[in-house]
């Protein structure tokens, strides 16, 4: 944890710069505002709250608009229309019984007065009749012609029986009394005889029958207070705009939505002091486990803080453009910051990051409303980040970058369409194209500062990432083809051993990139004195023959240390001149120093060693131990599968018998799984050939 304070100091930084960015999207200004005084700009709602006042004002005025509800009763409509009827068939039947009794009595005149027949109908008719209807109405009546009377009957009880259908309540009595006399008035069809006593008529038959219903006025009136909408006060709606003046109601707003209370306040402060705490700890978690895997250094410390750095500010000043109908936080390239984490770091970090990043942009892009997060953008951005991770695949070259930014637009694109069909708003055709287009652009711009900021990295922490890896891997690389040209045996050398370490890092999780790239180089040191190295005496006598042990010794091991001084030159990255210097270790040149021994008996076994240091990293100990094994098997005469497998176990418990391995993280079970993988390889490459038989056997 050597790493531990540089950590904290860095994160608490980009905590506060966190902070700085996004506090205006969480704080509420207050403001000092005395009532009817002018406002001296626009304000606007930072929340959203139902106004339970304005809400009350409006259940009372709907309550209050509602109309009374009455009853109408049939049984007095039937009651009324009984006695219109009853009137027209008493008449009938004293007419009846008069028309009989002359044809009885044809030769006796016994004449009736009109008195008489008023007399005789108020004997047959209800007493509720008599006593309503006037004397002079019953005789009209009476002497309208039977027919004319029948046609009238039936005209005044339709009228009357609409009229009465309809409900006539006290105050309305006149009314209807005057709707029906007019029915009668304008009809052509009634014998003008009997229009008079009709309209006499109808203030009888016209009586109140609706009364005021209790129960369903009720029902009515809390049905309408139930429909009444609470009154809502959005975030983001204009209160009071500047210039205008602060009435009682305007100012009852401002206190509501707690734009006159200070204490207020500090409570989304509080909240995003405790969001940015939780979030860099999520980073510091991260960085304290790469730093237990020795995979942490100030470099990738620097870049772990600076990319969401970068992308934040980016979401920043896109915000500053953003309203509520541009969507412009559909252009901002995320994904830059989780393409440029999985190339320099790895992909747990990117993804940590990702969430972090998508979780800061739904904060930024809220519209500084205090308490709301803009989901949509939060979404977007984690989507597209995710996109990035898993579409950056096979890295060979930068090119890679650019199929992943048009893999990440066809995301982006993917998501805009479903936030078109989730919504319930109408988008028009010019809107979605101005959509597609930013989710476009965005990925593209990815792709784009992608590749522009990745050499910024590279070369400015000096970080390595598998594109650089490639490049220097590439055969026309300057010191590659310098050992092809002056040390080819040592070049056919460095690719076994390659191949091997490659081979042995990926079967444990290591970086088999890394270490293929280290064992390209790291026998460079050997072009300076090539002829001095075995494996490049193909013609010539070996030199070693003509001198001292202990100078044969410091030619040998020097090489690592030439070749770690040559890489510095070219600036090649720390990480491939560590594996150049240590891929020997403090190991013992033991053929010299026992050649030594047998001539000097006290020669001192440390005159002998390398000087170190030991490898370091899990990829340096495998090309230490890939270097040993591959020099060893090529010596060997007739390579068998039982001498490969014994030699291997047998330089893997030298070199951890002699300590070459303390300083590396390698487990013991990481050990076994690199000596299977290492021997299968080997009898891979060396396996049986077919012995064809010559033209002599024949």
């Amino acid at each position: 944890m050597k790493n531990g304070i540089l950590i904290y100091l860095t994160v608490i930084v980009l905590g506060v710069s966190f902070f700085v960015m996004t506090l205006n999207n969480v704080f509420t200004e207050t403001y000092d505002i005395e009532r009817f005084s002018l406002a001296s700009e626009t304000i606007r709602s930072p929340i959203t709250i139902e106004n339970e006042q304005e809400t009350e004002r409006k259940t009372r005025e709907t309550v209050q608009g509602v109309a009374d509800r009455y009853k109408i009763s049939d049984e007095v409509s039937q009651e009324q229309l009984s006695y219109i009827r009853e009137i027209f068939d008493a008449i009938s039947i004293l007419e009846k019984k008069s028309n009989e009794q002359e044809k009885e009595n044809s030769n006796v005149v016994v004449p009736i007065t009109n008195q008489m027949k008023i007399e005789q109908l108020k004997q047959i008719l209800s007493e509720n009749i008599t006593s309503n209807i006037s004397d002079s109405t019953f005789l009209a009546l009476i002497n309208v012609h039977p027919e004319d009377r029948t046609t009238g009957s039936e005209i005044f009880l339709n009228a009357v029986e609409e009229t009465l259908g309809n409900g006539v309540r006290t105050e309305n009595i006149q009314t209807a009394i005057s709707n029906v006399n007019e029915a009668i008035k304008y009809n052509t069809t009634i014998n003008e005889s009997l229009k008079e006593p009709l309209m006499d008529l109808t203030k009888f038959a016209i009586v109140e029958n609706s009364f005021f219903d209790v129960e369903k006025t009720s029902e009515a009136r809390k049905e309408a207070a139930s429909s009444v909408e609470p009154v809502m006060i959005r975030a983001g709606e204009v209160i009071v705009r500047e210039g205008q003046t602060i009435t009682n109601e305007i100012y009852e707003k401002l206190n509501l939505v707690g734009l006159l209370d200070k204490e207020r306040n500090v409570f989304p402060i509080v909240g995003l002091v405790l969001l940015i705490v939780v979030l860099c700890g999520m980073i510091v978690y991260e960085m304290k486990l790469l730093d237990k895997q020795r995979d942490l250094d100030k470099s990738k410390i620097i870049s772990i803080i600076s990319i969401p750095f970068i992308n934040i500010s980016l979401m920043k000043i896109v915000s500053l453009f953003m309203t509520e109908e541009n969507h412009l936080f559909l252009i901002v390239p995320a994904a830059t910051s989780a393409l440029l984490t999985k190339l320099l770091i790895n992909d747990r970090v990117a993804f940590v990051l990702s969430a972090i990043n998508a979780i800061f942009g739904s904060i930024i892009f809220n519209g500084e409303i205090a308490g709301s997060l803009n989901t949509e953008a939060g979404i977007y951005f984690f989507i597209s980040q995710l996109a990035a991770i898993y579409l950056l695949v096979n890295v060979k070259d930068r090119t890679a970058i650019l199929k992943t930014g048009f893999g990440i637009t066809v995301v982006n694109l993917l998501i805009v369409l479903i936030f078109i069909f989730l919504s319930f708003e109408k988008y028009s055709l010019l809107d979605l194209v101005l959509h597609s287009s930013l989710a476009i652009a965005s990925a593209l711009l990815s792709a784009v500062l992608t590749i522009g900021l990745l050499p910024f990295f590279e070369t400015g922490l000096g970080i390595l990432s598998d594109i650089k890896l490639l490049q220097l891997s590439n055969p026309t690389q300057p010191l590659l083809k310098k050992i092809l040209t002056e040390a080819p045996g040592t070049y056919h050398h460095s690719v076994m051993v390659a191949n091997l370490s490659e081979t042995a890092c990926e079967a444990i999780g290591a970086n088999g990139l890394l270490a293929r790239v280290g064992a390209y180089y790291h026998d460079i040191g050997k072009t300076i004195k090539p002829q001095y190295f075995i494996e490049n005496q193909l013609s010539i006598r070996n030199p070693h023959d003509f001198i001292e042990p202990k100078e044969s010794a410091d030619v040998i091991i020097r090489h690592p240390y030439d070749g770690a001084e040559l890489l510095r030159k070219h600036k090649i990255p720390k990480e491939i001149i560590d594996i150049t210097m240590q891929h020997h270790g403090t190991s013992l040149l033991k053929f010299f120093y026992y050649k030594e021994k047998e001539s000097n008996p006290d020669a001192e076994e440390s005159r002998f060693r390398y000087p170190g240091p030991k490898p370091q990293t899990k990829e340096a100990a495998i090309v230490c131990i890939c270097d040993s094994v591959e020099a060893a098997v090529r010596a060997l005469k007739d390579p068998t599968e039982e001498k490969i497998e014994e030699i291997v176990a047998a330089i893997i418990k030298d070199k951890t018998t002699d300590g070459q391995l303390d300083d590396s993280p390698i487990t013991l079970r990481e050990l076994n799984q690199i000596q299977r993988t290492i021997c299968e390889t080997l009898k891979g490459i060396f396996h049986s050939r077919i012995q064809y038989p010559t033209k002599e056997a024949n």
